[in-house]
């Protein structure tokens, strides 16, 4: 965990990612990918940016100079290229400052949507750690907490004969309101998502501390988990590791039940 190879830079408008994770639809940008120690892109639409080479900064846009929040990004590298590989960066966490602008792409007003639902606004981690592959062989991140917790979840589950795989972790704000943009051009309304999903900076995935499970053959995000012997074994054991189920039947927030989704718990609330 503490090498610089298994770490995500987090900033606002950019992630920066640590070589060899991601994928290129052009045979160029693979190349460039392949010799990267980071690669910059874009949250809004996962956008490829530029990529770090031995050589220097390989822009893999025109006009890398324009592009929004660019310039934190680049210090946000610097810091991380200059610091040595076995220091740990600090915990910290991004500003809230843009939430309202995607709370209002979406008609939502804060104020009333905290009230209604109970909901706390979650910032996003300014680093978070790689934790392994989901289902889908996607990177899976999360903070460095959840993710040393959730390989010991694993681990002992796999012990008990029980296989839980993770259908995701983090997620930023961008990519929350792209599920909003994305379910309302299929003909959903935003008060039927909400149903599903929390709004932008209101899900306990934008903090890197909850992912969604399942085991194999399992459909993904569906209330049939609960009959799996998974589930019987996350709510025996899941507490020990410091994962509590957040949305159970009847919850006081308007989300549905979800007995895929677990979060660990802060630490004044996590088991001695």
């Amino acid at each position: 965990m503490r090498n610089a190879p298994h770490l995500l830079i987090n900033t606002p408008d950019i992630e920066i990612w640590p070589g060899g994770l991601l994928h290129a639809r052009s045979n160029h940008d693979a190349r460039l990918l392949a010799r990267a120690s980071h690669v910059l892109r874009r949250k809004q639409d996962g956008r490829y940016l530029a990529a770090q080479l031995a050589g220097g900064l390989m822009p893999l846009l025109p006009r890398l100079a324009d592009a929004a929040g660019i310039n934190e990004a680049l210090a946000a590298l610097d810091t991380r290229l200059t610091q040595p590989a076995r220091i740990p960066p600090p915990p910290g966490t991004l500003p809230l400052d843009r939430l309202q602008q995607r709370l209002d792409q979406l008609g939502l007003d804060e104020a009333r949507y905290a009230e209604r639902t109970g909901l706390a606004l979650v910032a996003e981690p300014a680093h978070l750690a790689l934790a392994g592959f989901d289902r889908y062989r996607r990177p899976l991140w999360l903070t460095r907490a959840a993710a040393r917790a959730w390989q010991r979840l694993q681990q002992a589950a796999a012990v008990d004969g029980i296989a839980l795989e993770a259908i995701s972790g983090y997620r930023s704000h961008a990519y929350q309101l792209g599920i909003f943009e994305r379910k309302q051009a299929r003909g959903l309304s935003v008060e039927q998502i909400l149903t599903v999903n929390a709004a932008p900076g209101y899900s306990e995935h934008h903090g890197g501390n909850a992912l969604d499970i399942s085991s194999p053959g399992e459909p993904a995000a569906e209330e049939s988990f609960e009959h799996t012997a998974a589930f019987a074994w996350l709510q025996l054991h899941a507490a020990t590791f410091g994962f509590h189920m957040s949305y159970p039947r009847d919850n006081p927030h308007g989300i549905v039940y979800e007995p895929w989704h677990w979060c660990l718990a802060s630490r004044d609330d996590a088991p001695n």
